[in-house]
């Protein structure tokens, strides 16, 4: 709490002022505090601002101020295409995913959650996402998502994802490189999807 103030009745922060965490001003004859000045105490702070903040650099603040940044970071976003643009989904490849999706527990895996969403808000039917974000985290493991796949709980792997973001030891590429060996392939214009019902003879 700030420091004893000359506020009315001796109240901390000196009545309106921004805390006695500085000098304390003198008090008036009627016993009205001034202004705390450069205080950095817990006292009421001023009209849209904050405790122990300077009002002047609430005044001072351009409103333009948060759209330039927002407008940066967008610019950054932007900049990093496939790693945060979702895949595009044809009506083809949505009608394939979406196929007999409610016998499964997953219609589909992909590798990065970009890609899992664009095929689940595409399908509304529940998409694994391989290696978290990028690609990079080692869930599930290999052995895991051949357990899953053993138990008939995803139909389609969908191929082209970023595994190699995960490198060459991850989980995503070793699933990847195992998914492509085993199960038949299936082209639906420029998408490429694995049958993992079916595994190759």
């Amino acid at each position: 709490m700030g420091g004893p103030g000359g506020g009315r009745g001796g109240g901390p922060g000196g009545g309106d002022g921004m805390g006695g965490g500085g000098m304390r001003p003198p008090a008036q004859q009627n016993g009205q505090g001034q202004q705390g000045q450069q205080g950095g105490g817990m006292g009421r702070p001023p009209t849209g601002g904050m405790p122990g903040q300077n009002q002047n650099q609430n005044q001072n603040q351009s409103p333009n101020q948060g759209a330039a940044r927002t407008g940066e970071r967008g610019g950054t976003a932007g900049g990093m295409g496939g790693l945060l643009n979702g895949a595009q989904v044809s009506s083809k490849a949505k009608a394939l995913v979406a196929k007999n999706a409610d016998d499964y527990t997953w219609a589909a895996a992909a590798i990065g959650s970009q890609n899992a969403a664009s095929y689940q808000l595409s399908t509304g039917k529940p998409v694994m996402a391989i290696g978290g974000f990028n690609g990079s985290d080692p869930s599930p493991t290999l052995a895991q998502f051949k357990g899953y796949v053993e138990d008939g709980r995803i139909h389609y792997f969908i191929g082209g994802g970023m595994g190699g973001m995960g490198g060459g030891s991850g989980s995503a590429s070793k699933i990847q490189s195992w998914v492509e060996k085993n199960y038949t392939k299936v082209t639906v214009g420029s998408a490429t999807f694995y049958d993992l019902t079916k595994p190759k003879s």
